[in-house]
């Protein structure tokens, strides 16, 4: 499946992340499993980032995945 461009706001920023569906998905899930909005979730994310923000996304749920 082609990745999709997603916008959402995090800290008052609108920004926009490209990811496949299925990572959209388990991003969806993840915040509902810790009981976080998707933006709380993002802006975490986003805080911790080494990489851009579609990568850093991806890395994180792979490392939860794993050590899950």
């Amino acid at each position: 499946m082609s990745p999709r461009k997603y916008s959402l706001t995090i800290q008052g920023h609108a920004t926009s992340l490209t990811l496949e569906p299925i990572f959209w998905q388990a991003l969806n899930e993840a915040a509902a499993a810790e009981g976080k909005s998707l933006a709380a979730l993002v802006a975490e994310i986003d805080e911790a980032r080494t990489t851009n923000l579609s990568s850093a996304v991806r890395v994180w749920l792979f490392e939860r995945v794993r050590s899950g």
